[in-house]
C-alpha cells in the first residue's frame, strides 16, 4: 500500500529564491553603482537610469497584481490601472503638500494649480495628507476600498468572465472622465507635479532617487513573499479551485464571493502601493494613469510573462517595458502599439502559458513528467480549466 505523502511544498522554493535573490540584489547593487562610483567608471549607474529601472519594478508589482487574481482565481480584470493611479494620487496628494512656498504662487496652503484656478481654500478632502503616515494608509485605503465596494457588488451579482472584464473597463474610464475635470481638485488635465521633497530630502537628490530604487525592489520583493504564500496556503487552494470550477466549489459550501473579494482587495492594495512608488520617480501622476489602454497593457505583461506563475508577471513587465523604452525612443515610435497587440497574438498562438510558464512546463517534462513543488501548473492565456 502506497503512503500519500503529506509534507507541504517549500513556499519559494528554487525558482522563488532564485527570483529574490536577483530582486534583492538589484536593490543593493544599482544604488551602489550610482552612488559609490564616479561618473566616468564603465560600471557607473546614471541616476537616470535609476528611476528608470525603478519605474520598470513599480510595473512588476503591478503585474503581480493582476496575476494573484488572473493567474489564480480566473478574475480578468481590466481596471487594475483605476487601483495604480489611485495610490498614485494619494502619494502625489502628500508631495503636493510639502511644496508649502516653494511653488509658483508662493502659497503656503494651497497647491499651484488650486491657486490659478481661484480656490480659495483647501478642499476637505486634502486635509491630513501633510502627514506621511495618513498618505501612506490612504495609498492603501483608497484603492482597498473602492475594490472592496466595487466587488462586494460584482461578486455576489455573479458576474464573471467578459462581463467582469467591461465593467472594470467601465469603472476605470469613468474615474479617468472624473479626475479630467478641474473641479474635482486633483489638478484636472495636468495632474499633480513639480514635486519638491520626500520625507525632508529633495526628490531630485541622486541618494533620494537609489533610496526610491531600493524601496520599490523589496516592495516587489515583499509583494512576491505576500502572493507566494496567499496561492501555497488553503486559501490559494480554494483560489485556484475557483478559477477551474468555480460551480463545484460553490456547490461543497465555499463562499466563493468572500474569496475572490479578499483576492481582488490584496490585489487592489498591491497595485496602490505600486503607483504610490512610481509617482516620485517619475515626478508626475494625471488622468492618464486611468486610461483603459493602460490597464489592456497589463494584461499583456502577465500573458507574455506567464499567467500563473508570479514571477513570470513580473518578467513580463521588465521586458514589455524595456521594448517600449527602446522602440518609442527611434524611428518606430509611432508603431509600437502595432508591435505590443503583435506580440499579444505571438504569444497567445505560439507561447500561451508565458515565457517563464512554457519554460517550468519544459523542465517538468524534462525531470519526473510533472512539476516540481515549487512550480505550480500555470494556466494558459484563455480561461481553460485544467484538466
Amino acid at each position: 500500500m502506497s503512503q500519500t505523502d503529506t509534507r507541504k511544498p517549500a513556499l519559494l522554493g528554487t525558482g522563488g529564491l532564485v527570483f529574490l535573490a536577483i530582486v534583492i540584489g538589484l536593490a543593493v547593487l544599482v544604488p551602489a553603482l550610482n552612488l559609490l562610483l564616479p561618473a566616468g567608471s564603465a560600471l557607473h549607474v546614471p541616476t537616470y537610469l535609476v528611476s528608470l529601472l525603478g519605474k520598470y519594478l513599480c510595473y512588476a508589482l503591478l503585474a503581480l497584481s493582476v496575476d494573484l487574481i488572473w493567474g489564480y482565481v480566473g478574475i480578468l480584470s481590466l481596471g487594475q490601472g483605476a487601483f495604480f493611479a489611485l495610490g498614485g494620487y494619494a502619494m502625489g496628494m502628500y508631495l503636493m503638500r510639502q511644496i508649502g512656498t516653494r511653488g509658483v504662487y508662493g502659497d503656503p496652503v494651497l497647491p499651484d494649480f488650486m491657486v490659478f484656478l481661484n480656490w480659495k481654500e483647501l478642499p476637505w478632502f486634502w486635509y491630513g495628507f501633510d502627514w506621511f503616515p495618513f498618505a501612506a494608509a490612504m495609498v492603501l485605503l483608497a484603492p482597498g476600498l473602492l475594490a472592496l465596494v466595487f466587488g462586494w457588488f460584482a461578486f455576489r451579482s455573479r458576474v464573471t468572465g467578459v462581463y467582469l472584464s467591461i465593467i472594470t473597463q467601465a469603472m476605470t474610464f469613468a474615474l479617468l472622465l472624473a479626475f479630467f475635470r478641474n473641479d474635482m481638485g486633483f489638478g484636472g488635465n495636468n495632474g499633480l507635479t513639480d514635486f519638491k521633497d520626500i520625507l525632508g530630502f529633495n526628490i531630485q537628490a541622486d541618494g533620494t532617487r537609489a533610496a526610491l530604487f531600493a524601496l520599490t525592489a523589496l516592495a516587489l520583493a515583499g509583494g512576491y513573499v505576500l502572493c507566494r504564500y496567499l496561492v501555497r496556503s488553503h486559501f490559494g487552494k480554494v483560489l485556484i479551485a475557483i478559477r477551474d470550477a468555480e460551480t463545484r466549489v460553490r456547490f461543497t459550501g465555499y463562499r466563493v464571493e468572500n474569496y475572490k473579494l479578499a483576492a481582488f482587495v490584496v490585489s487592489a492594495c498591491l497595485a496602490g502601493i505600486a503607483g504610490a512608488l512610481y509617482v516620485p520617480q517619475v515626478g508626475i501622476i494625471n488622468p492618464s494613469e486611468f486610461s483603459p489602454a493602460n490597464s489592456i497593457e497589463i494584461i499583456v505583461w502577465v500573458a507574455v510573462g506567464g499567467r500563473g506563475t508570479l514571477a513570470g508577471a513580473a518578467l513580463g513587465a521588465v521586458l514589455v517595458n524595456y521594448a517600449k523604452t527602446y522602440f518609442t525612443s527611434g524611428m518606430l515610435a509611432p508603431y509600437w502599439l502595432f508591435m505590443l497587440g503583435g506580440l499579444f497574438v505571438a504569444v497567445t498562438l505560439f507561447l500561451p502559458k508565458g515565457i517563464l510558464g512554457t519554460f517550468l512546463e519544459w523542465r517538468a517534462r524534462r525531470s519526473a513528467g510533472s512539476p516540481e513543488p515549487d512550480a505550480p501548473p500555470a494556466p494558459g492565456i484563455t480561461a481553460k480549466p485544467a484538466e
